[in-house]
């Protein structure tokens, strides 16, 4: 059904906007040595505000990081980047359930504490947030880049942002004018839709075409593939940032729901 519906929008090849951008979108790393214009950089984050959110509760806050120092401890905490450092434009975006929890508190007697259905919500709104801010970046002639890292050292990413309670680092984007090299870097491959678009229900004959998909998406073949494969693993799966990761997000978790210090449910 897909490979079909696929053929025919080659065939119809309809011209949109929108769609262009979307599709010639890449990360990007380096940028030119010049600040973002406060009116561009307003009129992204007005974009990222008008992304869709859960009961239009806005359950994120958006750290804009403008101090330099900040910055480069940053480019540290998270996994070592020194293009962190460098980039005309940091965000952080927290699932934040602080405000409208006070917010109960205030009017109600009995108010549950946020727990871990809450934090999936807030973080949601964060990343859906987040990758609208990272289009209106594109639209605006920036380039961006996702710091998955932002996940790591829980603690210390706590601290150095002064993060409350039921407030929580979740996605962050580094940005600017892209230097030409990166505007003419090769776009990175993508997997199929008819591989990656189950219909109603998930498809196990798909999924095990995993190998196959690689080699399609990678143009990795026989040994090649196997030792690329086992590269990716080493460097991406069994590394030390990804347990780093793992234990990180579990801390932020149990600090959420309050398990690290025995809380329990109930208002303060």
């Amino acid at each position: 059904m897909y490979a079909e519906a696929d053929k025919g929008y080659k065939m119809e090849k309809r011209k949109n906007e929108t769609i262009e951008l979307l599709m010639k979108r890449k990360s990007m790393r380096v940028f030119e040595d010049k600040p973002v214009p406060q009116d561009v950089k307003r009129q992204l984050l007005e974009a990222s505000l008008r992304a869709a959110t859960a009961g239009n509760m806005t359950l994120y806050t958006i750290i804009d990081v403008t101090d330099q120092a900040l910055k480069d401890k940053l480019a540290v905490t998270c996994d070592n980047q020194p293009f962190i450092a460098a980039a005309p434009l940091v965000l952080i975006y927290c699932a934040d359930y602080r405000r409208w929890y006070e917010a109960f508190c205030r009017v109600e007697t009995e108010v549950r504490r946020p727990s871990y259905g809450d934090f999936m919500l807030a973080a949601e709104d964060a990343i859906i947030a987040a990758q609208t801010a990272v289009t209106a970046a594109d639209a605006l002639g920036l380039g961006t880049c996702y710091i998955g890292d932002i996940l790591e050292n829980y603690e210390t990413h706590r601290q150095l942002l002064g993060l409350p309670d039921y407030v929580t680092p979740v996605a962050m984007i580094v940005g600017g004018y892209p230097s030409r090299q990166q505007e003419e870097r090769r776009q990175t491959p993508r997997f199929a839709v008819e591989d990656i678009v189950h219909e109603n229900g998930y498809d196990l004959e798909k999924a095990g075409r995993m190998m196959e998909m690689i080699e399609e998406k990678e143009d990795w073949h026989g040994e090649d593939l196997t030792l690329r494969l086992k590269a990716f693993c080493k460097r991406k799966w069994n590394c030390s940032f990804s347990e780093e990761m793992s234990r990180s997000v579990k801390a932020m978790l149990d600090a959420w729901a309050g398990q690290e210090s025995g809380k329990t449910g109930g208002r303060e």
